[in-house]
């Protein structure tokens, strides 16, 4: 399952309140009676209940919000014939509900909580994150216990979430590399189950036996064959204590699990893989069987892959790109608990020799014998992969995933162990595990090649993960005990200093909130803004292009040297740039900040875009551009852009054709980047922002010597956005041959974000389709079960009266008249009906814990930061918002969505498959 979130919608969260107590991150002395404390590895702590069930804690008080993850050690491996997808069926289902709890994500969506599930080869799990709250945290533990043994299963609910499920399969099959990796994973794996895709065969999906489903939930869900994974904010002897009361009633079962015996024999010569499709841009891919992930070699064997196929060092992409046989390049191994792959890709550009691109990435990596790695390759590799793993384990939502993933490939300590693995490899061993399985005939790719000797990879051993995890604890001492956060409105305000920086070349306004954060983690956001629309017109693609390109190069440093520094440094940086803006993320250890940011304002400054750096960016973009010239969403998204835009070529604001988008990027040329550049790029208007571990006289002193003597751009004036009418008009894409279909509608609004109707109008939309108890979802996903997704959006600036409301589902193309009647019955109930009182009262409960939960991520607050900065407003907005959401009555929400919302005001695009279109009008005679 997924589910989207508007950026606006996330944005709209970060204004949010709530006072979170510090909780203890110590381990309890005294257990739950029956409770064993199992292995502790840094401060994560394992925990078994008499049952079987093992209980994997994590406490870290600096983030005010929990994430609990239950992961069942079931995947797609584990499916029989004629059971393909069933582990991925059964995650559908049990959202479904239970006796107790018919709509799971209903309630979810009601409390506050961002829950999901997922499904892979080796393990099935169920989170969800949301502020910290016990009671919160309680009630979904117990749904978990609930929901392990009396989920309901029923045919009814079966035949309503089929059509879902085949909408997310038919939404893979319109990814050709998605495709083509099933393909080569089932021609690589002939025996064992991870040749067959985790989404199923349509057949067995299709004529599942409900009966069988029943049974396969009833074998593997159970808690000997459960982890339950929390994270975040919360007192641990409390949090068992629930625990224990919650499953006490669960049995050890039993019954004992199927013994697994498939070994996938040693390849014995290459195979081809050839597939036919139309649309999307080339692709060549090696597939090679390596190790399991317990497997020490297998981490080797990581580091090897990643050197292979970094960007710009490695030997792909200098074989591929430069020479123009392909636009980019990647290159992983796949963590799985049973011998798995590693996987080498090339994206061609339309055009491009799909056969001189495969012999050149078969060469490529063939050399591995011939020409060693270095040690600078392994020593850039190695900082690459630790700021990684320093991320992850710095936040609970990503730590959790991580240790479910780890759990589901034997142990949740094998996610520290790599780490230690990582740290201790040495580039002889790195060497040896890499040439040793990336031989011809262990490769699966689009070429056959007749070998007399074949050198064949070893078959690689069970791994004995008791043995190898004896008394292991870790490389450190378990995390310190961190100050808890508070995330209120009125509790940030007071933690942000916000005294501008004076400097003689301009102002550079400052809002930097000091906190601690596990792994002393910091976000930072820089803003640089220029010049006016009179200024830049002509310029919007060299504008875009200009910020995409200053990491490739300055007049003293490569693209390497630049992504070396950031890496010593332990950072992730991103530039992001549009007329008149330029905003760099950034994210590091906090005693790096100082010199990060003097790193990012030298990439700023010098920037020197190298002819062959912008020759490269050109090709890439260009295909990118191509592969969405038949892709239905981008399609439909056109459509509307360019129907609601009413700007000459020349300005900024534009919306271009794709062809014009084609034209616009081959136009331009290294002198074209060094005047914009030299033109627009300077100081004067600079905001800057931080949240984390950071001290902030360092970093005002960095900023200082940053931009010390950098010349002054031309003065920033925003360029607006004014609101126009838009006719309504019907747009129909014909998509051949493309198994999914996007509709997306769209209302032009003359509204602002200071409107007295804007927190009903937040919270109609909210109500409408922006959750899992809104009026579309439980109608087109639920109720009639035509969309994956769909999902309404509304938008209002906080600089002029100007948004949109727009609404958009993801479906199969022989349901669109179906979708459209259901869509348009939906939004007249809501004008004519309107809203309860009771989905008034629960929509605001849910927006509340959200817009909370939302305040907690540092990267978030850093963001609404620079905004806030820009808007001369402070936290004291949000919970302005905040009290004007909790006043609501259902009466103020459904006059002011009589008041904007216009049914047949919607222009619409639809784009799928004309053919089959027809065969649903033809299905309805």
């Amino acid at each position: 399952m997924g589910h989207y979130f508007s950026r606006f919608f996330i944005f709209c969260l970060l204004l949010v309140g709530g006072f979170v107590p510090a909780m203890a991150a110590q381990a309890p002395d005294t257990l739950p009676a029956g409770v064993t404390r199992g292995p502790s590895v840094e401060g994560t702590t394992e925990y078994v209940l008499p049952n079987g069930l093992r209980v994997v804690l994590t406490p870290d008080p600096s983030k005010p919000n929990v994430t609990v993850n239950m992961t069942y050690l079931v995947g797609s491996r584990h499916e029989n014939y004629g059971q393909t997808g069933m582990a991925h069926l059964l995650e559908h289902m049990l959202f479904r509900g239970t006796p107790s709890l018919p709509n799971a994500l209903a309630e979810f969506s009601r409390r506050g909580l961002r829950a999901n599930g997922s499904t892979s080869t080796d393990r099935t799990n169920y989170y969800a994150s949301f502020a910290a709250d016990p009671e919160t945290l309680e009630w979904f533990i117990r749904w978990q216990a609930d929901a392990m043994v009396n989920a309901t299963i029923s045919q009814e609910d079966l035949d309503a979430e089929m059509t879902v499920v085949r909408n997310e399969m038919e939404s893979g099959e319109n990814n050709p590399f998605q495709i083509l990796m099933q393909k080569m994973q089932a021609a690589a794996f002939q025996w064992h189950s991870y040749g067959k895709s985790t989404i199923g065969a349509r057949s067995d999906i299709e004529q599942v036996d409900i009966e069988q489903l029943r049974q396969f939930y009833r074998l593997h869900y159970q808690p000997d064959n459960a982890v339950l994974i929390i994270s975040g904010q919360f007192e641990t002897n409390a949090v068992l204590n629930v625990i224990v009361d919650a499953f006490k009633d669960i049995p050890r079962p039993k019954r004992t699990l199927p013994r697994e015996y498939t070994v996938e024999p040693v390849q014995d010569g290459e195979r081809l893989v050839t597939l036919r499709r139309q649309g999307g841009s080339p692709f060549v891919a090696s597939m090679f069987h390596i190790p399991a992930v317990g497997d020490p070699s297998f981490t080797l064997l990581d580091l090897g892959a990643d050197m292979l196929s970094d960007t710009p060092s490695g030997r792909l992409y200098q074989a591929l790109v430069p020479q123009k046989l392909g636009a980019s390049v990647f290159g992983f191994a796949r963590p799985m608990a049973q011998p798995g792959y590693a996987l080498f890709g090339v994206q061609l550009e339309p055009g491009m020799d799909t056969r001189k691109a495969l012999d050149a990435l078969t060469d490529s990596l063939g050399t591995v014998g011939k020409k060693p790695f270095e040690e600078e390759q392994l020593k850039r590799i190695k900082n690459k992969w630790m700021t990684g793993w320093n991320q992850i384990y710095a936040d609970p939502v990503s730590l959790t995933d991580a240790l479910s993933d780890a759990a589901g490939a034997g142990d949740w300590r094998l996610f520290f162990l790599r780490r230690d693995q990582v740290e201790e490899a040495t580039l002889d061993a790195v060497q040896a595990a890499t040439e040793k399985y990336l031989v011809p005939s262990n490769r699966t790719d689009g070429m056959f090649l007749p070998t007399a000797k074949p050198v064949r990879a070893p078959l690689p051993p069970p791994v004995d993960l008791d043995a190898l995890l004896h008394d292991y604890t870790g490389n450190g001492a378990a995390g310190s005990s961190i100050e808890a956060f508070d995330p209120s409105p009125a509790s940030i305000d007071a933690a942000t200093l916000r005294e501008p920086l004076d400097l003689p070349n301009g102002t550079v306004q400052l809002a930097l909130l000091p906190k601690a954060t596990r792994g002393d983690r910091v976000q930072a956001t820089l803003l640089v803004q220029f010049a006016n629309a009179e200024q830049l017109k002509g310029k919007r693609t060299i504008a875009q292009v200009t910020a995409d390109m200053l990491q490739r190069g300055t007049d003293e440093l490569s693209r390497q040297q630049i992504e070396d520094r950031f890496d010593a440094l332990q950072a992730d940086v991103s530039f992001d740039g549009s007329a008149g803006n330029l905003s760099v993320q950034m994210s590091t250890v906090g005693e790096n900040l100082p010199a990060l940011v003097q790193a990012v304002l030298d990439v700023v400054r010098h920037a020197s875009f190298p002819a062959d750096q912008l020759a490269e960016y050109q090709r890439q973009a260009s295909a990118s551009i191509q592969s969405s010239m038949d892709d239905p969403m981008s399609l439909a998204s056109q459509a509307i852009s360019r129907h609601s835009n009413p700007w000459p070529r020349d300005d900024v604001r534009y919306a271009p054709t794709f062809e014009e988008s084609l034209e616009d990027i081959a136009a331009i040329s290294r002198p074209d980047l060094l005047r914009f550049h030299e033109q627009f790029y300077g100081a004067g208007t600079i905001r800057f922002s931080a949240v984390g571990a950071f001290e902030p006289d360092a970093v005002r002193d960095a900023l200082a010597k940053g931009l010390s003597g950098w010349r002054k751009a031309p003065p920033y004036t925003r360029v607006d956005d004014p609101f126009h009418a838009v006719p309504p008009e019907d747009f129909n894409i014909d998509t051949p041959d493309k198994a999914n279909a996007f509709y997306l509608a769209f209302q032009p609004l003359k509204l602002q974000d200071t409107d007295d109707r804007f927190p009903a109008l937040y919270l109609a939309n909210y109500l409408l389709g922006s959750s899992e108890t809104s009026r579309l979802w439980n109608r087109v996903r639920v109720q009639d079960g035509l969309s994956y997704n769909v999902r309404s959006q509304f938008d209002a600036s906080s600089f002029e009266p100007s948004g949109s409301w727009q609404i958009y589902a993801i479906f199969a193309p022989e349901n669109s008249a179906r979708l459209r009647s259901a869509i348009q019955d939906e939004l007249g109930k809501a004008i004519e009906q309107g809203f309860t009182e009771q989905e008034v009262k629960d929509g605001v409960d849910a927006l509340l814990k959200l817009r909370r939960l939302a305040r907690t991520r540092d990267s978030v607050l850093a963001s609404a930061w620079i905004n806030y900065l820009q808007l001369d407003r402070t936290f004291a907005w949000s919970q302005q918002m905040d009290d004007a959401l909790a006043a609501l009555t259902a009466d103020q929400v459904n006059q002011a969505l009589k008041s904007v919302l216009k049914p047949d005001g919607f222009s619409t695009a639809l784009a799928a498959d004309a053919d089959k279109q027809k065969q649903e009008k033809a299905g309805g005679k």
